[in-house]
């Protein structure tokens, strides 16, 4: 019982930690000199951000670059 609790516990803290801007993007790197190229695989949107750090925000409707 205490660890169907602690999943409980887990995934509601989950829920309310994660970042929900960017819940339905999964960026792919590709490496450049300088800054990387990352591209949203669910959305298509292409980007510039330096290497290593994806881009926190969902640029799917226009966002910033």
């Amino acid at each position: 019982m205490l660890v169907i609790a602690g999943l409980i516990i887990a995934f509601v803290l989950i829920a309310i930690f994660s970042n929900r801007k960017t819940r339905a993007c999964r960026w792919r790197e590709y490496p450049k000199a300088g800054d990387s190229v990352w591209t949203c695989v669910n959305c298509g949107v292409t980007t510039r951000a330096p290497a290593g750090k994806a881009p926190r925000t969902c640029l799917r409707d226009g966002g910033p670059t």
